[in-house]
């Protein structure tokens, strides 16, 4: 197991995809490897597709979606927070 796995941290598999739907206003931190995030398109922001490496973050609005996948072959390791 990544040193990275514990507790209120979560892993994405290599090829997996996810939906993540903010209940509030919340922040996704990677914490190893790189994510491939596209958040739903807003009036005010269009969507874009991002690539979170280690260490960074993006804050999700309340009720915003988000997909995301490992970016390469090795999955990557994830936080939900609330903001």
């Amino acid at each position: 197991m990544p040193p990275a796995v514990r507790r209120g941290a979560w892993q994405i598999a290599p090829g997996e995809a996810m939906s993540l739907k903010a209940r509030s206003a919340s922040v996704l931190r990677v914490k190893q490897g790189r994510v491939w995030v596209t958040p739903d398109a807003t009036l005010a922001n269009p969507s874009e597709d991002l690539v979170l490496a280690p260490g960074e973050s993006l804050s999700v609005a309340a009720g915003q979606r988000i997909v995301m996948e490992a970016w390469d072959g090795y999955g990557a390791t994830y936080s939900w927070d609330n903001a």
